[in-house]
């Protein structure tokens, strides 16, 4: 019988290969509606200054402590699609202003709650889809109108904006210190083409307290001199920088050279000496005093540089040389043979300096250092991990805000009146849009929700309180979660970029909306590395994907157990 026969006779088709497995329309909603919840509460108890901590160990016994909510969900062993869109959003709204990751994606889990229930009711997922992007768009007119300006020159706020993406993150007990020293970073790095926060090197050191983390106007290299007689401090030190290595140069083909006595020995051995001293008096002949090599430096080339009082560093990272460059003005020259005194940088004092036991080389007193070095310290290799990560996500804000020029309250202090002006535009909405609009107001609330659930108040006369404060005009109006008091952010000092609420609501509804738009999932295998969950037929979970969304990599049992 032929295929078209088959068909004309309504006989089944089987289009799929055997190991192939499928979910379709409800089930497949359904499904991807439960990872995406499920990502979303593992890391909801982290949110606010009042967060938890999670213990995050993998395969080989590594250990991370964090409650920074794109380590967290980078660090879980996460199998399914769905589940990694989500992820995804964490890692957009990591890479765009630096913060704010937790929230984008439990506002993107309760986007999917809300849906559920919107489905279950008969309106489509299209509908349901173009409310919210509807939504979206007015929420972020909305917090645009309200944003509040600032200036480069308003140090005292980019402090307080510096201040916020570390509360919660180990750091409180020196948080005005490390704020100051994030500020001075950023507006250091800052140029005419803008910031670039990789500029701002991190150097950790466990020993100390976090009071001793400090600012390195220049570069720090963790490296030492490569010989003991080198100087161990260099002052108004000119620089090369060099991309190459300080050794005898071998020729690119093979040749076997005979040696019948002796002195024929000894006559190549002196050309090798000979030819690391050109090295090095060419080194001398531009007015070097330190030199940085990105590959090795000979013994007797060592020595020469020793000997002439020049302070050298070998195998230095590529980063490190081009930092180096960015401090002192200099340029990183990819062979000796073309360096030019014009190509060296300077530097105040280049030297070796011992930080909590280790030693290495510090590049200070550089003249408008366009890199810098924050050297952090900590107690232990957990606290300076963490110390780093709030950092990160610090210096992420404040160069967001210098490029913006925009801030909002925090507090859930715009969610708050989001929600409020979302469920008045619903109004003018025709349509069961309508009701998707009234469905993404109502998520916004598991911001201020969530904030006052994990400092143990009562979620819902917090959400009375502030509801009431937003309809009397008061949009800065956001909760204090040491207190349980509903103040005026903005007089607070608890304030962050408007970036970090637009992009996260962005990010948020469009990761809500592709994962509602799906109704069919097709695996091609088995996604569960080999163990199938049970029968083949249709609305049977996907291995790995609904059979894998029992455990989503261990995430089964996860979003209960944080």
């Amino acid at each position: 019988m032929t295929m078209s026969q088959r068909m004309q006779q309504g006989q089944p088709m089987i289009i799929l290969g055997e190991d192939s497995q499928r979910t379709s329309g409800q089930d497949a909603q359904s499904m991807n509606i439960t990872a995406g919840k499920a990502v979303a509460e593992a890391v909801r108890t982290t949110l606010g200054p009042k967060g938890m901590d999670k213990m995050l160990v993998d395969s080989g016994g590594q250990v991370v402590v964090t409650n920074d909510g794109v380590t967290i969900l980078k660090e879980m062993d996460i199998d399914h699609p769905a589940a990694n869109m989500i992820v995804e959003v964490s890692e957009t709204q990591e890479d765009e202003v630096g913060d704010g990751t937790t929230t984008a994606v439990i506002i993107a889990g309760e986007l999917l709650d809300q849906a559920e229930e919107l489905l279950e009711s008969d309106v489509h997922a299209t509908t349901v889809a173009q409310g919210y992007r509807q939504a979206a768009e007015k929420a972020k007119e909305v917090l645009e109108d309200n944003a509040i300006e600032v200036t480069e020159d308003d140090r005292e706020t980019l402090q307080k904006i510096a201040a916020t993406a570390m509360t919660g993150k180990g750091a409180e007990s020196a948080k005005d210190l490390l704020a100051e020293l994030v500020v001075d970073a950023v507006l250091a790095v800052k140029d005419e083409g803008g910031i670039d926060t990789d500029n701002v090197s991190i150097e950790k050191v466990v020993g100390g307290t976090i009071d001793n983390s400090e600012l390195v106007e220049g570069v720090i290299v963790d490296k030492e001199r490569v010989d003991e007689n080198m100087p161990y401090a260099v002052e108004d030190a000119n620089i090369a920088i060099l991309d190459d290595a300080l050794e005898v140069r071998e020729t690119e083909i093979d040749a076997e050279v005979n040696v019948t006595d002796p002195d024929q020995l000894q006559q190549f051995l002196d050309q090798e000496e000979k030819q690391l001293k050109e090295m090095v008096d060419k080194l001398v002949e531009v007015g070097a005093d330190a030199v940085f090599v990105g590959d090795g430096i000979d013994d007797m080339a060592q020595h020469y540089l020793a000997k002439e009082g020049i302070l050298a560093v070998r195998r230095a990272k590529s980063s490190d040389l081009k930092r180096l460059a960015r401090a002192t003005g200099g340029r990183v020259v990819s062979s000796l043979d073309d360096i030019e005194a014009d190509d060296l940088g300077f530097a105040g004092s280049v030297g070796q300096k011992d930080v909590g036991g280790d030693e290495r080389i510090f590049v200070e007193d550089v003249e408008d250092a366009k890199s810098v070095t924050l050297i952090l310290r900590g107690g232990t290799e957990h606290v300076v991990d963490e110390l780093e990560r709030a950092i990160e996500d610090s210096l992420g804000v404040v160069r967001t805000t210098l490029e913006d020029g925009k801030v909002l309250p925090g507090g859930g202090a715009p969610e708050t009146e989001l929600s409020l002006q979302l469920r008045e535009f619903a109004d003018s909405v025709g349509g069961r849009e309508q009701l998707a609009v009234e469905a993404f107001a109502e998520a916004l609330d598991i911001v201020p929700r969530t904030l006052a659930e994990n400092a143990g108040l009562d979620p819902i006369d917090s959400l009375v309180d502030l509801r009431s404060r937003h309809d009397g005009g008061e949009f800065a109006a956001g909760l204090d979660a040491y207190t349980g008091e509903v103040i005026d952010m903005e007089e607070e000092g608890v304030v962050e970029p408007l970036r970090v609420k637009t992009q996260a609501i962005e990010s948020a509804t469009e990761a809500a909306v592709m994962i509602l738009r799906i109704d069919d999932v097709i695996a091609a295998g088995d996604l569960s590395g080999g163990q199938t969950g049970g029968d083949d037929d249709e609305g049977g979970a996907p291995g790995g994907m609904g059979g894998g969304m029992g455990g989503m990599g261990g995430m089964g049992g996860l979003g209960g157990a944080m």
